[in-house]
Parts: C-alpha cells; sequence; structure tokens
C-alpha cells in the first residue's frame, strides 16, 4: 500500500509516527508525501490543548475529503486525540476506517491490513497505555543532521490544567542501554544533534527510584562519537539540581540552552496549578543555571488567564516577564481541558481576556528578545547549516542558542556553497526580533 502519515503535534508524537512508519516500511509498504497518492492515511494526533485539538479534527476531516476521488481510501486515526475522544471520533466522523489508541500502535501493520480487507467496517483498538513503544526501530523524519530521542512517556506531575497524564499515562522511562544504542545508531545515520525529548526529562529514571538518572545519561551519550550537540528540551526548576547543573557542564557536547516550563510566577497561582515549589524556587534555579553556565540560553512556557487569576496576579506576570529577561518565551492563554482538575474551577476567565493578557505578555517578550538578539551582533557563533531558505534564498543556520522548529535561525547570504547538516562561524552583523544575520568566517572541523 501506499501510505501517508500526517504527525501533528509535538516531537515525542513525531518520534511515535517514526517507529510506527519503520513497522509498515518492514511489512513492504511505502510512504507517500502527497494523500492523493495514498491508499492509507494515517492521522497522528495531538489532542493537547483546545488549538491542537482543532488542527487534528480539520486534518482527519481533510483526510476524509479525498475519498471524494478514491472511494477505497482508507484513513486511520492515531496519537493523543485517539486516546482521548475515542467515542466521539468513531460517533461524529464515521468516514473514520480505524480509530486507534496509543496502547496499540505496535498493531498498526495489522489493522492496516485489516482495514484494508473486504468487509471489515470500521476497526478499533486501544491497548494499555503501558503498551505503548518507548522506543524501537523507526525511520529519521527530520532532517538527517538532526534527531529527536525519546527518552520517557507519561508524566507523574499531575498539574491541574494538563491532561497528558489522562493520555498518555505515568512516567515510564526508558532504559539507558536503550538510549544509548538508539543515540549510537543516530549518530551512524548521520545525525550530529541529538534533542532529548520526554514530558519533563529531568524526571527520568524517578520511576526507576532512581531520581537525577538523566545526568547518567548525558554522561553516556557524550562518549557517542559523530554527536557534536546534545540539547535538552524542558527541565523542571524545582528538578534542577547542582548535579544536573554539574552533568550540564562537564558534557561539553550539552549545548547551554534550557527550557524551563514554569507556567506562572504568583505563588498563588503555581499552588493552584499543583506546581512543585513557588517564585523563589524558579528564581533560585534560573539563578544557578546563569551562573554555572554563562550565557545560557533559557527559554520558557507560561499560561495567562489560569481560573482565578486576578488583575494583580497577571500584573505581576508581566513584570517577572521584563525583569527576568528570557531569552525565548511562549505564553498561552489558558485551555479549559475536560476531566483536568482546573477546568472545574471557580473563576474561570473569558477568552477575550485570557487571549488579551497572552497576547500583552508576548508584547513585552518581543522586546525583551529584540534586545537579546541585538546583544549577539559582533559575535561569531558556532551554527549548524539546516539549509537554503525558499522564500528569502538565504541559508538557513541555527546557533546553539535556536532549537529547530521552535527557535530563531541565523540568516547568511547564499553567495557560498554551504552544506547541510555541517558547523560553521558565523560573525552577526544585524538583529531583528527573532532571527539573526551575518556571514560565515569559516567550515568547523569534524
Amino acid at each position: 500500500m501506499n501510505i501517508a502519515i500526517i504527525s501533528l503535534g509535538c516531537p515525542k508524537n513525531q518520534v511515535d509516527a517514526d517507529v510506527f512508519c519503520h513497522a509498515l516500511l518492514k511489512e513492504g509498504h511505502t510512504t507517500v508525501a502527497d494523500p492523493a497518492e495514498a491508499d492509507v492515511i494515517i492521522v497522528n494526533t495531538c489532542g493537547f490543548i483546545e488549538s491542537a485539538k482543532a488542527e487534528a479534527i480539520e486534518n482527519i476531516l481533510m483526510a476524509c475529503q479525498y475519498k471524494q476521488q478514491n472511494p477505497d481510501l482508507k484513513v486511520i486515526v492515531t496519537g493523543c486525540l485517539a486516546e482521548r475522544y475515542k467515542q466521539q471520533i468513531v460517533q461524529e466522523i464515521p468516514e473514520v476506517d480505524a480509530v486507534i489508541g496509543i496502547g496499540s500502535n505496535a498493531a498498526i501493520p495489522a489493522i492496516v491490513a485489516r482495514v484494508c480487507a473486504a468487509g471489515a467496517g470500521q476497526v478499533e483498538s486501544y491497548g494499555p497505555k503501558s503498551d505503548m513503544p518507548l522506543g524501537g526501530a523507526r525511520v529519521i523524519s527530520t532532517p538527517r543532521h538532526y534527531a529527536y530521542l525519546k527518552i520517557a512517556e507519561g508524566c507523574n506531575n499531575r498539574c491541574h490544567y494538563c491532561a497528558i497524564p489522562l493520555i498518555r499515562g505515568p512516567l515510564r522511562s526508558r532504559p539507558i542501554e536503550d538510549c544509548v544504542a538508539e543515540a549510537r545508531w543516530l549518530a551512524g545515520e548521520g545525525v550530529r544533534e541529538l534533542i532529548l525529548v520526554a514530558q519533563d526529562p529531568t524526571a527520568y529514571g524517578e520511576d526507576w527510584g532512581k531520581p537525577g538518572a538523566v545526568c547518567e545519561l548525558l554522561d553516556r551519550l557524550q562518549q557517542i562519537d559523530g554527536i557534536r550537540w546534545i540539547r535538552i528540551l524542558y527541565a523542571y526548576p524545582e528538578r534542577i539540581s547542582d548535579a544536573f547543573i554539574a552533568a550540564m557542564v562537564r558534557n561539553t557536547k550539552v549545548v547551554p540552552y534550557l527550557d524551563l516550563p514554569i507556567q506562572h510566577c504568583d505563588d498563588a497561582v503555581l499552588k493552584a496549578m499543583n506546581r512543585r515549589g513557588g517564585r523563589a524556587d524558579i528564581e533560585d534555579a534560573i539563578a544557578r543555571l546563569r551562573a554555572a553556565i554563562p550565557g545560557i540560553t533559557l527559554r520558557t512556557t507560561l499560561i495567562a488567564g489560569f481560573p482565578g487569576e486576578t488583575e494583580e496576579q497577571y500584573a505581576e506576570l508581566c513584570d517577572f516577564v521584563k525583569t527576568m529577561r528570557f531569552d525565548r518565551l511562549g505564553c498561552f492563554a489558558y485551555s479549559a481541558e475536560e476531566n483536568t482538575v482546573a477546568a472545574k474551577m471557580d473563576g474561570q476567565l473569558d477568552e477575550e481576556t485570557k487571549q488579551r493578557r497572552a497576547d500583552h505578555i508576548m508584547e513585552l517578550q518581543a522586546e525583551v528578545s529584540a534586545d537579546r538578539e541585538k546583544e549577539k551582533v559582533g559575535q561569531t557563533l558556532e551554527c549548524i547549516c539546516d539549509g537554503v531558505d525558499d522564500e528569502t534564498g538565504m541559508y538557513l543556520l541555527r546557533s546553539k542558542a535556536d532549537c529547530p522548529e521552535i527557535d530563531g535561525n541565523v540568516l547568511t547570504p547564499a553567495d557560498t556553497l554551504l552544506e547541510t547538516g555541517a558547523f560553521y562561524n558565523v560573525t552577526i552583523t544585524d538583529a531583528d526580533t527573532y532571527d539573526l544575520y551575518g556571514y560565515v568566517e569559516e567550515k568547523l572541523e569534524d
């Protein structure tokens, strides 16, 4: 069969798709980029917040529309939305041929065969969340020079606004040897930048009774030939121990970059969110990181308009954004997710207020970001080349401060031929709010 895979949401979801894509190829199927050429379309959905759910439904409906020109086409839905809203999808989108929970991902090749059999009818398969593969043979769907390494599944934090534990289940850390083996394979395939992902990488190993195991993992990954950069996505402030910081420092391949999803700064709001620690803990973690790793790039995520958030608490958050001067920051209007504690709280704010607050915080951050980027003018930065930008015709590179698909770029003229996936020293000559501009000084040796 020709199979089109549409994967939405986070990098963890993309890794899941990479695993079942490999299983499909092993069965003799072929993947196609254009859904119009497909015999089967698999939509790997996100169901985290309202906007992600809307995008997932839009893509499911789009996939079903291809049945008008190809009545034999089969549409399979998996991922977080399928896990969370099984019956709603079955009942409200009858054109879907199969709905698969995340615990049945390993059975996708068999389910493809089943839905393509004559008279199969609509197929449902919902295995236990614990059956969700933590790893396994996979394809690399990112550009070959960087890849995501999923080190854990699920979460035990139980933040009151978050549906992830309901969807993905409790924390399950992947064995260190398994992570290292995949990282070695990725390096052998040409990956130069390894990006560690999990819902909370700093919790890695806690389910084995071994908190801080991420430090040992970093020590092991440091030794892999071919990997030049190791990037950690997400680190919860209360788990940023001195040992974790020391592991970042001693493992020189670990780039000075960290995403701290703090969500808010007001102690009362943080308590209502069921976050561990308060503002003092957040500020302490940031101070220790900045002291130990000069020039570290810190990114964060905030929620505006959480139930009960007062104008005073919101004003405190605005001041916090201006004073802490995060290098990167995203702010989202609070989304009331079904079956979460926060969705049932008193003090729900109207959508206009929530969005206005989120938009204003992003305006404040734009000023901070512009200043932070201007500070880099005149510096020479080590960068990795991602290729040519089709719109501008310039080369797109990234410094250690830039995570792919999330942060900005370093743009250089295309008058000198650069190699995708190679590293270069780039002198910065100009900056805007999120991107840098410069010229290549030299190619760096491996």
